[in-house]
């Protein structure tokens, strides 16, 4: 599978942008666990063309990390086409276009998914973008806007002919945000469409290395995109490509519970080293709320509350190392 001069190799697995979740602490330990290309958090361009501090950091990038791409969002046609030249100087490998995120201070203000109120404008960002920069353009969208609205295939067909290089497709519409089931069906008609010659990246619902094989062999997507199911939990990776590349594979990660934690307690470390201690701790904190390794841990929900609340890193360590000696 290839975008542009980037080879990926078979049945790649992406790790999705994600709004303070993606630094680069987290994007590089999926990188080692098996992400085949990772994206920064998304980058917004009034933001990035004003020079807001905050939003300049996003663009940060390492060569460990590569391939690596950087995602922008936006209303505005010469914001967006001004900020995909500044991203192109930052180096990433591909930039994306964000017209899928559902949220009401993007999509509200007719950014992200609130694009797709407005196809004729988002169709005109993608075509001066593409004309803007020599990387590789792709796209990340929903379904439509609502259940009456299900215009992907169509839409699949009007980006693709704007020149992109590869679409990436959550499973859902901007209304549903993040309930319900992601529909795949739609995502593979628009994979069968004869007509479309770009890859098509699924996403959606991804939380198993079984998922992972289901949306590859009944959908036949290019790749996919893991969103949700990577927080606290990076080596979700490993157990992707390891069930994809060994047809035997448990689909298990095969690490100990003293490993993940010592991954846990590593991304705490990279996330205080590379922000601050109260902004790295608070990085984490996302990661050690949704990790599924301390389910098996009874009656846990008071050190989790207390882990949650610390505000030191050395607190937080200690709180982690006492949760390493209940298992033993």
């Amino acid at each position: 599978m290839r975008i542009g001069e980037i080879e990926f190799g078979p049945k790649p697995a992406f790790l999705a942008p994600m709004e303070d979740v993606t630094d680069i602490g987290f994007r590089l330990l999926c990188k080692r666990f098996g992400a085949s290309m990772v994206y920064t958090e998304f980058v917004s361009a009034e933001a990035l063309i004003r020079n807001v501090k905050s939003t300049i950091s996003k663009l940060t990038i390492s060569d460990e990390e590569r391939p690596v791409g950087i995602q922008i969002y936006g209303r505005d046609i010469d914001a967006m086409v001004e900020a995909a030249k500044m991203v192109e100087q930052a180096g990433p490998d591909l930039i994306d276009l964000n017209f899928g995120c559902p949220v009401k201070k993007v999509a509200g203000k007719g950014a992200g998914a609130g694009m797709l109120q407005n196809i004729p404008k988002m169709l005109e960002i993608t075509r001066k973008v593409v004309d803007a920069v020599k990387l590789p353009v792709t796209v990340k969208t929903r379904l439509g806007w609502n259940h009456e609205q299900l215009i992907i295939t169509e839409l699949a067909e009007q980006l693709q002919d704007c020149g992109i290089q590869a679409l990436t497709i959550h499973g859902r519409t901007r209304s549903q945000m993040y309930t319900g089931n992601a529909n795949w069906t739609l995502i593979g008609e628009v994979k069968r469409n004869p007509r479309i010659h770009i890859p098509i990246i699924g996403n959606g619902d991804i939380t198993s290395a079984e998922d992972a094989k289901r949306a590859f062999e009944e959908y036949g997507v290019d790749a996919i995109m893991i969103g949700r199911a990577t927080f606290g939990r990076p080596w979700i990776f490993k157990e992707v490509r390891d069930s994809l590349d060994s047809p035997d594979s448990s689909g298990n990660s095969g690490l100990s519970f003293n490993t993940k934690l010592d991954i846990l307690e590593e991304l705490l470390r990279i996330n205080v080293e590379r922000i601050d201690e109260k902004r790295g701790i608070l990085h984490t904190r996302r990661h050690l709320a949704a990790t599924p390794i301390f389910k098996s841990i009874p009656n846990f929900r008071q050190t989790r509350i207390a882990m949650l609340r610390a505000e030191t890193m050395d607190e937080l360590l200690g709180i982690l190392e006492e949760t390493r000696k209940l298992l033993g």
